[in-house]
């Protein structure tokens, strides 16, 4: 083969790639089903423990949420390299889930009770909303479905 065969056979098979669609590798990420409950950081001082009870589809889950606190990401910058990084610094907020058996988008009601540092029971808030469902890294890596609130003083909302 000469040099301008071997010049057109190269350039054929760097072009052809880009003339059919290329398989796009999605993250090995599973998903629990389930709500996360986040206190929000005005009035987490005030709670001790909750009890967060999540009813869909005339199927209800119940349980005691272990409270974690919540941070946020605080960017640290890039070095000069090209290396970036951040860092996680406490927000204030407590979080929590509670696992269900399934999740889909249709109508949900979750009630939160509790108690106070001082012992005494907190106000029971209850909510019905819709979880969502987004595909976080594109249509073909599927569709994600969340169900996630707030608690603060003024009570229970979507987040």
């Amino acid at each position: 083969m000469g040099r301008i065969g071997l010049a057109l056979t190269l350039a054929g098979t760097a072009l052809l790639p880009g003339c059919f669609p290329q398989e796009v590798a999605c993250p090995a990420i599973g998903q629990v089903a389930g709500v996360s409950l986040t206190v929000s950081a005005g009035y987490a001082g005030d709670v001790a423990s909750l009890r967060l009870k999540a009813c869909q589809d005339g199927v209800c889950s119940e349980g005691d949420l272990m409270l974690h606190p919540g941070a946020v990401s605080v960017d640290q910058g890039c070095s000069p390299d090209g290396v970036c990084s951040a860092t996680s610094s406490p927000d204030g907020t407590l979080l929590g889930s509670l696992e269900l058996p399934a999740l889909s988008e249709s109508p949900m009601e979750a009630t939160v009770s509790g108690t106070s540092r001082s012992g005494t029971a907190l106000p029971t808030r209850t909510l019905t909303f819709t979880p969502r469902g987004d595909y976080p890294y594109g249509e073909q890596c599927g569709r994600f479905i969340s169900a996630a609130v707030t608690l603060d003083g003024e009570g229970l909302r979507q987040r």
